[in-house]
């Protein structure tokens, strides 16, 4: 038993004399980070107004307008999406 001791006493006395070794090392790792753009709004559509009893040209021009303000919104979206990946 007394040898038990002694042998216990020398391995934890061994053990207790090494310093621990302290190393940095950088680690890259990908993290998510929710994107943040500006909602982008629906514009009040031209042709929203248009009656039957409004003239061609009329309704030609409001439809023009509309296709122009699409197209425009269009633009805007897919800006908010490029802005995310």
């Amino acid at each position: 038993m007394r040898y038990l001791l002694m042998m216990l006493a020398l391995m934890l006395a061994g053990c207790a004399t090494r310093e621990p070794e302290v190393r940095t090392v950088r680690v890259d790792v990908p993290v998510l980070v929710p994107c943040k753009t500006k909602t982008v709004a629906v514009p009040p559509w031209a042709a929203q107004g248009l009656r039957k009893s409004d003239s061609l040209e009329v309704k030609v021009r409001a439809l023009l307008a509309e296709r122009r303000q699409r197209m425009g919104y269009e633009r805007q979206l897919v800006a908010a999406v490029v802005t995310c990946q």
